[in-house]
């Protein structure tokens, strides 16, 4: 089970009117990486910290250079440094890798900018995989979307069948739902400087 793609994908299927930050994204397909990695034991969390696992990364060239990348001598990272790290840029990176995968395409219209080209996915296995996952509820692909934006946030009990999360799954979800909540605080404090900036140069105009 890859979630990471499956974010990624159910990312680029958002509703209509639904806007996503791109740095909410990002941090949460770092997470949802890690997550993958973790549940293939090539990766680990032990306490806060990223370490390895010894088992084999899963055949996908994205969690392979995640895996690679991460720091591999003690202290290790931190999840909170690897959503950070990893995190940056991700959701392009995404993007582009299911476009040259032909799972999505790059659409633009005779009379549409270039800046207002948007993402199509194609029809595919892996959307209708991602979209039963999402139809279903499951719990932390419902999680690390919400926390995207992607969609609202799951309310309630777990479904009949569904576990609570484990340990390793709880503290990463939290990582980063604090990491988006640290990336609106910055937004709102660059739009509030910047609404300043605007107010001192018309007044001095």
């Amino acid at each position: 089970m890859n979630t990471a793609r499956d974010l990624a994908l159910v990312a680029l299927d958002v509703a209509p009117g639904r806007s996503v930050e791109q740095g909410d994204l990002s941090l949460a397909l770092a997470g949802s990486e890690l997550l993958d990695l973790v549940e293939a034991g090539a990766l680990a969390v032990d306490g806060d910290r990223v370490v390895p696992g010894g088992q084999p990364v899963p055949d996908d060239h994205l969690l392979t250079e995640a895996a690679a990348a991460a720091v591999r001598q003690e202290p290790y990272e931190s999840v909170e440094d690897w959503l950070w790290r990893r995190g940056d840029g991700l959701s392009a990176v995404y993007s582009k890798a299911l476009e040259s995968e032909g799972l999505a395409t790059r659409t633009r219209g005779r009379r549409i900018p270039l800046r207002t080209a948007r993402t199509e996915l194609a029809e595919s296995p892996e959307r209708r995989r991602a979209e039963e996952r999402r139809a279903a509820g499951e719990p932390v692909l419902a999680a690390l979307a919400a926390a995207a934006g992607v969609q609202d946030e799951p309310s309630g009990e777990p479904a009949e069948g569904q576990d609570e999360f484990d340990d390793t799954v709880t503290a990463v979800l939290a990582a980063v739902g604090d990491a988006v909540m640290e990336l609106e605080g910055v937004r709102q404090r660059r739009a509030v400087e910047n609404a300043a900036f605007d107010n001192i140069w018309r007044g001095g105009v």
